[in-house]
């Protein structure tokens, strides 16, 4: 699995400034805070969250991309490491290497490192467009009108022949 291959990084930047630059609203009236907030999460992640007065999702946005970027060095690493192993085993076959592995293992061993390493950068590629898309879904919430006047509620109805619930909407004006 060669995640990142030139062609695929192209075809995942490709699709991801087609969906950065669709614009789709909801509402008649557009807000500046929106562009704002998501300028700010796409600088810094977590800065559109606390510019939305979101604060509890920072330590949460930090602890995943942070995760994201330990794996993709502890797996980078091990891939060096075998990388490393398996050409001092070409350059001097007749030495044993330091980890006992024989030719087949090493090349195994090191494909393996390398796609968990490019799935760890898949990873932090994709938190941090949710971050990004977080910030701008919280944005448009802000101004999103939310009072009593519209309820939806489940009734039960009691018939003589069946027993059935309705889904009810009232809408007051």
């Amino acid at each position: 699995m060669k995640l990142l291959s030139y062609s695929n990084l192209k075809t995942i930047f490709t699709c991801f400034i087609i969906i950065a630059s669709i614009r789709i609203h909801a509402q008649e009236n557009y807000d500046k805070n929106i562009t704002k907030s998501t300028l700010l999460s796409t600088a810094c992640p977590g800065l559109g969250q606390a510019y939305n007065k979101k604060y509890w999702k920072i330590p949460i946005i930090y602890t995943t991309l942070g995760s994201a970027i330990y794996y993709y060095t502890k797996n980078n690493s091990q891939y060096q490491h075998y990388k490393s192993e398996y050409t001092s085993l070409i350059n001097s076959p007749n030495t044993i290497n330091s980890s006992g592995h024989n030719a087949s293992n090493l090349i195994t061993l090191q494909d393996y490192y390398r796609d968990k390493r490019d799935l760890s950068a898949f990873f932090f590629i994709l938190l941090y467009a949710l971050n990004i898309v977080d910030a701008c879904v919280d944005a448009h919430f802000i101004n999103y009108n939310v009072n009593d006047n519209l309820s939806l509620y489940l009734k039960p109805m009691n018939s003589i022949y069946n027993e059935s619930i309705s889904l009810c909407l009232k809408f007051n004006l």
